[in-house]
């Protein structure tokens, strides 16, 4: 348990940057989030074809766990966010994960180059399912297999 707790404590100077973070409120559909600079900043789409996004990632400082590899919950951020652009409809509201399941397969370090890769295993009404795959770009190792689930507002057949 101690050992626990000590993962979680911030020193002094982590707790005096943080602080100093000036976190504005932003306007949804026009400026980027705090959250969208944070977790998404650097990502490059490098395709998109009906059913696939390819995306290619720096492994960046700020997303890194205290042993210089990408953290396990970035690498879900990643999922969650390249899963559902995949599925995402001009001018409907964004869908909802309703599930997710990774299998983390490796790891990557600061700097390594990742390509992200999402498809859309199948539909059905306004439930979809996608399938995104983490590689690294240089030694084509998987990092991470992510299965995501979501459901959202169909286009009227009107």
């Amino acid at each position: 348990m101690e050992k626990a707790k000590e993962m979680f404590e911030v020193t002094d100077e982590e707790s005096e940057i943080i602080s100093r973070l000036n976190v504005h409120p932003h306007r949804v559909g026009v400026e980027s989030s705090f959250y969208e600079d944070f977790a998404l900043k650097g990502i490059r789409v490098d395709r998109v074809e009906p059913g696939l996004v390819s995306c290619t990632f720096k492994v960046p400082p700020r997303l890194t766990d205290r042993t210089g590899k990408l953290s396990s919950g970035a690498i879900a951020n990643l999922v969650d966010e390249v899963g559902g652009a995949v599925v995402y409809g001009d001018g409907l509201s964004m869908n909802v994960s309703v599930d997710m399941s990774i299998s983390f397969i490796s790891s990557a370090k600061l700097d390594d180059e990742l390509e992200i890769t999402s498809r859309v295993l199948g539909q059905k009404g306004a439930y979809s399912g996608t399938i995104v795959l983490l590689r690294n770009k240089v030694t084509g190792e998987i990092v991470a297999e992510g299965r995501h689930s979501l459901f959202g507002k169909q286009a009227s057949k009107l």
